[in-house]
C-alpha cells in the first residue's frame, strides 16, 4: 500500500519559515516527479512546486524566490522549504506523486498525502 505522509505544518508569523516533509512508503518514486499543492479555505487546489527525477524544479510564480523544493531519494522523501511566508500562503499543503502528465496539473498525480495545515498570521 502506497502512502505519502506530510509533516512540518503549523502556525507562523508573516516573514517566518517552515519546512514541510513528505515521506513515501510502499514504493519508490526516485525516477518520478513529486509535487506540492495547496488548498485554501473555499478555494481550488493549486500547484505550488514540483521536482522531477533529475532534480529540476518548477514553481508557482508567487512562491518563486521564497520556496524551495528538494528531494532525498535514499529516504523516498520530498521537502518544501518555505521562507518569507505571507498570510496568503495559508492553506492545507499536500504532496503528490506518481502518474503521467503536466507537473502542475493535479489530475496527473496518482498518490496524495493527507495534507498538513500551514497558517501564517499577519
Amino acid at each position: 500500500q502506497v502512502q505519502l505522509v506530510e509533516s512540518g505544518g503549523g502556525l507562523v508569523q508573516a516573514g517566518g519559515s517552515l519546512r514541510l516533509s513528505c515521506a513515501a512508503s510502499g514504493r519508490t518514486f526516485r525516477n518520478e516527479p513529486m509535487g506540492w499543492f495547496r488548498q485554501g479555505s473555499g478555494e481550488d487546489r493549486e500547484f505550488v512546486a514540483a521536482i522531477n527525477w533529475s532534480g529540476s524544479s518548477y514553481y508557482k510564480d508567487s512562491v518563486k524566490g521564497r520556496f524551495t523544493i528538494s528531494r532525498d531519494n535514499a529516504k523516498n522523501t520530498v521537502y518544501l522549504q518555505m521562507n518569507s511566508l505571507k498570510p496568503e500562503d495559508t492553506a492545507v499543503y499536500y504532496c503528490a506523486a506518481g502518474g503521467i502528465g503536466p507537473l502542475a496539473n493535479p489530475d496527473k498525480y496518482t498518490y496524495w498525502g493527507q495534507g498538513t495545515q500551514v497558517t501564517v498570521s499577519s
